[in-house]
Parts: C-alpha cells; sequence; structure tokens
C-alpha cells in the first residue's frame, strides 16, 4: 500500500492500524500539526502568547509594588534579552544576523523602540492600576493593530473581524470607566 502523508502505521498485536497525526493516546503531536499543517500554527502560537501574556500581567503587578516602574522595565527586559539570544544561540541562528537586510533592520529597531515603550506605560499603569483593569485596557492595541493592518498593509477586515475590534473596544470602555 501506498504512503499517504500525515498518515503513520503502527504495528500492534499483529494488526496494521493508521493513525493520523495522532500519538497512542489521541491527542494530536505538535510536531506532526507544524510538519502537516503549518498554516494552522498561528493559532497555537498565538493562545501560547495570550496565556504568557496573561503570566507577565500577573508577575508585572507582583513585581513592580515595591520598585520604580521604569527599574522593573529594564530588568524585565534584560531577561527577555539573554532568553532570547540563548534561544538564537542555541538554534545556532546567531550567523543569519549578517543576512538581515537594512529595511528590516530599520523595522526591527522601530518595533523594539514601541515595544520598549509600551512596556513602560505598561508597567506604569500596572504599578498605579488594578490588573484586571489595565491589561483588558492594554488590549486596545488589537483593535490598533487591526486598524493598522488595514491602512498600512492592506489586510482584508471582514465582519468577524470588525466584530471581534467592536467588542474588544467595548470591553475595554468598560473597564475605563470607574
Amino acid at each position: 500500500s501506498g504512503s499517504v502523508p500525515g498518515v503513520r502505521k503502527r504495528e500492534k498485536n499483529g494488526r496494521t492500524t493508521r493513525l493520523f497525526g495522532r500519538t497512542e493516546s489521541g491527542l494530536q503531536n505538535p510536531s506532526d500539526i507544524s510538519h502537516n499543517h503549518p498554516a494552522l500554527m498561528w493559532k497555537y502560537y498565538a493562545l501560547l502568547s495570550a496565556f504568557f501574556a496573561a503570566l507577565t500581567a500577573l508577575f508585572a503587578k507582583v513585581g513592580v509594588r515595591n520598585v520604580n516602574s521604569d527599574l522593573a522595565t529594564a530588568i524585565r527586559t534584560t531577561v527577555i534579552l539573554a532568553l532570547t539570544w540563548g534561544i538564537v544561540l542555541f538554534g545556532n541562528h546567531l550567523h543569519e544576523v549578517r543576512d538581515v537586510g537594512r529595511t528590516t533592520w530599520l523595522f526591527l529597531v522601530l518595533s523594539g523602540a514601541a515595544t520598549g515603550l509600551s512596556w513602560l506605560f505598561y508597567f506604569k499603569a500596572l504599578q498605579v492600576g488594578d490588573m484586571s483593569r489595565v491589561a483588558p485596557v492594554d488590549k486596545l492595541s488589537v483593535v490598533i493593530s487591526i486598524i493598522l493592518a488595514f491602512v498600512f498593509l492592506g489586510e482584508a477586515v471582514n465582519l468577524k473581524v470588525v466584530l471581534g475590534a467592536l467588542l474588544i473596544t467595548a470591553g475595554s470602555i468598560v473597564m475605563l470607566l470607574k
């Protein structure tokens, strides 16, 4: 019989069974997902990002209690710097730095500056406000990103995207009201 992409055969008790990207426990193997369906991986990465962003808010709120928020941001940034460069080194990607073009450098530097300013204001907001109100208001960045993607990148906006943006905006407004 021919090989079918994404299908593995497994011998068990003399019988051959087909596994469609599933582990013996029945759960999807993440490497199978990324290999067979790379376009779907953005959803997993986005959910993981949301989870770690929530942890970031919690840890930051506790972390800025007894320290200047700018200093807290600098400490956090140092950890991020060490972590990300460690990943680059471990992944053997350092040699790729010389291949980064000028335009890419420009926009990565601008992105870094925007990120730094965002973190400084976020930490200050967490220091003086409630995490349960600051974090949702910070998510207005999603709405602003949708608008910027439409205006500057020409990304399509459909009814679902507009509705989601309106709901996020409404939620943020509710959090801003005392």
